[in-house]
């Protein structure tokens, strides 16, 4: 098959569109998740039509959200059946709405279905959150089945099978009883949803989890719906971690995408945390943060990019991220910040490991760590349009008399310029809660004659002494290389 490259937009529904407009809905409002792309890079609309306890365009097969009770007391969710309700009493559904305005603006339009849904499709026991044997019920995948049959009705390009929601973000799709013995029933409910929206014309999306042992632990047979042929695209993330990640590790995927000869979209998660770490101060990415990640996924092989959830309502600034991100020539020479991510428990114990943070537990010439770092920029080609390159590590509990050892590639950093700032030193307009200005400290060492390489590079630190009755150790909390362009050669 031919592969696709596309630029990927996903609106759930709900937090920047059904829950934000009031009913009745207009037209103009209906139209929102279109018209704040259009214009962009973006060429491919997704829209989350599901979510565990209702669906939300004017299903006649399943559950449409909220549509069981004559009250509701949570407006937000008032809003969601009201809106929806609205446009259909005028004759007008809302999932063909979007789909007719994205092809006005000359873009795609795929429908995203959470593979955990079993309310929304009228089989609520099915939900293991509630006792249930999730898609082991035959019930709930045949329930599941007739909406999809619906849905390839509406003049759509296609469906996009989400997998990336569980762990972490939705009910589990199998209960780990039924991982072993059921895989093989849920590749053939897979197959089954392949076969027939091929068959409407239509092409099959997938969101998996980008770590291949989260996969097989969850019963997702990925290589096998690859290499049958089921799937037309697939997206490889992770729920259980919004934040953007220069160094995900997708490079099984793409392999595997690429024997089948199925395009893999690279997926910008749409938060970076900043501040002190576990105070949980989410920003938005950076065009920095944004250019890093894409150039990674292009290196790796990817045809496309995707990203969600921006800064809303959408602005300048996000607009011109959505173009870029569709012209890598745009990234060549532009401002990076290639930063590592940071372990946190939610997205930990499902197997997204990051190697930060580190502990150095006491002052060890020879307990020297290593911190893997991979870069997509050039620094010998584009030597001459670089013009300053800067290596930022933050490490808590230190003080400015702790003395450290520091490698690139091998390579002693001791003669570069460094300096020492406050670890709640941040590079964007943040909230104004950042009061840490006392746990930590960003070291910043400019590389000018030791540099990093296109590719993989390995940054080596110990904490060689402390000051005498300072005994405690230090941890090694976020690390980043900062690659800044000149305008001129």
């Amino acid at each position: 098959m031919e592969r696709s490259q596309r630029t990927i937009y996903f609106n759930d529904a709900r937090h920047f569109f059904l829950f934000v407009f009031e009913p009745p809905m207009t037209i103009e409002d209906a139209w929102r998740p279109v018209d704040e792309v259009a214009g962009t890079g973006v060429n491919t609309l997704v829209y989350g039509i599901a979510r565990a306890d209702g669906l939300f365009f004017p299903t006649k097969t399943g559950k449409l959200f909220y549509s069981h009770l004559d009250d509701i007391e949570n407006s937000i969710y008032w809003k969601v059946r009201e809106n929806i309700l609205s446009l259909q009493e005028r004759g007008l559904d809302l999932l063909q709405v979007l789909a007719d305005r994205a092809h006005e603006k000359h873009m795609e339009f795929f429908a995203s279905f959470r593979m955990g849904t079993y309310e929304g499709v009228g089989s609520p026991s099915a939900d293991p959150n509630a006792g249930g044997r999730g898609l082991a019920d035959p019930d709930a995948r045949e329930k599941q089945y007739r909406v999809f049959k619906e849905i390839a009705t509406y003049s759509i390009e296609g469906i996009e099978l989400d997998f990336g929601g569980s762990p972490g973000g939705m009910p589990p799709v199998l209960v780990e009883d039924d991982i072993s013995t059921h895989s093989s029933v849920l590749t053939d409910h897979v197959r089954r949803i392949s076969e027939m929206v091929r068959l409407q014309g239509k092409q099959v999306g997938l969101r998996v989890p980008c770590v291949e042992k989260v996969c097989n632990s969850q019963g997702f047979e990925i290589r096998t719906w690859l290499q049958e042929g089921l799937i037309d695209y697939v997206v490889p993330m992770m729920y259980a971690n919004l934040r953007i990640d220069t160094q995900m590790p997708i490079g099984w995927i793409v392999e595997a995408s690429k024997d089948a000869d199925v395009p893999v979209y690279g997926m910008l998660q749409p938060f970076f945390e900043d501040g002190y770490p576990n105070h949980g101060y989410y920003e938005h990415f950076t065009p920095e943060l944004m250019r890093a990640a894409a150039s990674n996924f292009l290196a790796k092989g990817v045809d496309g990019l995707y990203t969600w959830f921006l800064d809303w309502p959408l602005g300048s600034a996000e607009r011109a991220m959505l173009t870029e991100i569709a012209d890598p020539s745009l990234m060549i020479e532009a401002d990076k910040q290639y930063r590592l991510p940071r372990r946190e428990q939610r997205s930990d114990e499902f197997g997204y490991g990051a190697t930060l943070p580190i502990d150095i537990p006491k002052a060890d010439a020879k307990d020297r760590r290593k911190i893997p770092i991979q870069i997509s920029d050039d620094p010998v080609s584009k030597a001459n349009r670089i013009q300053k390159i800067t290596l930022r590590i933050r490490i808590r509990n230190t003080v400015s008399a702790d003395r450290y050892s520091i490698l690139l590639n091998g390579q002693s950093l001791s003669e570069e310029p460094t300096r020492r700032t406050s670890g709640a030193f941040v590079r964007i307009p943040v909230s104004p809660h950042r009061i840490e200005h006392y746990s930590s400290q960003w070291l910043e060492i400019d590389l000018n004659s030791v540099r990093p390489t296109q590719g993989s590079n390995v940054i080596e630190i110990s904490l060689d002494n402390r000051p005498p009755k300072l005994s405690g150790g230090v941890t090694i909390d976020d690390l980043e290389i900062n690659i800044e362009y000149a305008q001129f050669g």
